[in-house]
């Protein structure tokens, strides 16, 4: 597994967001795929900042932190992710508080919207097999961009993996001969994931036919790279992700989440044990892992109610 990686934070707060992402690696001992996320969601923050004309962290105050979970919500973000950043700036401000970079904290009075409990949208095998079929259709032509697309959407469908945890990945945690990958997930837990026969297809083409031609002196060992051969990162994967996604009728799975809740609920829906599933996917708690034993059931209700005709 690779180290922490990425390109220096923007300003206009570039000195702190770097003391806190290095508090977060080496004191709160995060794992890396935590401070990757930190780091974009930041890296992002500090923009939006900078277009408002902020100078220094000390000029960022509430109206500033309102104007930007607005700005999130108008650019469509779901709640999930709009809370997920709003409780990253919420840590580092805290932190640059009480480091005295701050005198008050700004984001006390900060509310984000609060995560939607629903049940995961998930695809069905009809939607997701014409959709892994199209990839197929366009890696042919031996596009770096399309073998990239086609083996990150096989690997995150058969393999059940995080997008953090893919993105981290490294050419020598694949066990091509086993099928595994090596996955380092929530808390620096390592475990060892299978996946099928299409995704070993598909990454072999891409590690024979596409990675080679963006290889540069920043890839290392990555798995995966954009076209400047640097490691792909997390927004770069879901935007693959969420345009493919797109494509699909009748659903609303969107981003890479979706296809670790679709692998879960076709696993439990073809008879795999409830633990086993739980370990592939990598919770801690058995009860995370029954959130698909209702979505399976849910979809066996609209079927029935749908088909009997004494629903």
């Amino acid at each position: 597994m690779s180290g922490l990686s990425g390109d220096s934070l923007p300003p206009p707060f570039t000195r702190e967001a770097e003391g806190f992402i290095g508090y977060l690696s080496r004191e709160r001992n995060r794992s890396i795929h935590t401070v990757r996320a930190y780091r974009g969601d930041l890296a992002e923050f500090a923009s939006f900042a900078a277009e408002r004309g902020i100078a220094d962290l000390t000029e960022v105050d509430l109206s500033c932190l309102r104007a930007w979970l607005g700005s999130l919500d108008q650019h469509g973000l779901s709640r999930a992710t709009i809370a997920r950043r709003a409780a990253t700036v919420r840590n580092f401000l805290a932190w640059a508080t009480r480091e005295g970079y701050l005198q008050d904290n700004p984001a006390l009075r900060l509310k984000a919207p609060r995560r939607q409990n629903g049940l995961p949208d998930v695809l069905s095998e009809s939607q997701l097999q014409p959709l892994l079929a199209s990839t197929l259709e366009a890696a042919l032509e031996g596009d770096p961009a399309a073998l990239r697309s086609r083996a990150v959407l096989e690997l995150l469908y058969g393999s059940g993996i995080r997008v953090g945890e893919l993105v981290g990945l490294d050419i020598d945690d694949l066990d091509h001969d086993r099928r595994t990958v090596r996955v380092l997930g929530k808390g620096n837990k390592e475990r060892t994931v299978p996946y099928g026969v299409p995704a070993a297809h598909a990454l072999n083409d891409w590690l024979t036919r596409g990675r080679r031609l963006w290889i540069g002196p920043d890839s290392g060992t990555a798995l995966f790279l954009g076209p400047r051969g640097r490691r792909l990162d997390q927004r770069q994967a879901r935007s693959i992700v969420e345009r493919l996604l797109a494509s699909v009728d009748g659903t609303g799975a969107r981003g890479p989440h979706a296809l670790r809740h679709t692998a879960a609920t076709h696993l439990l829906d073809g008879g795999a044990d409830l633990r086993a599933v739980q370990e592939l996917l990598g919770h801690q708690s058995l009860a995370t892992t029954q959130l698909y034993t209702h979505v399976s059931v849910d979809r066996l209700r609209r079927s029935y109610e749908q088909a009997h005709p004494r629903a």
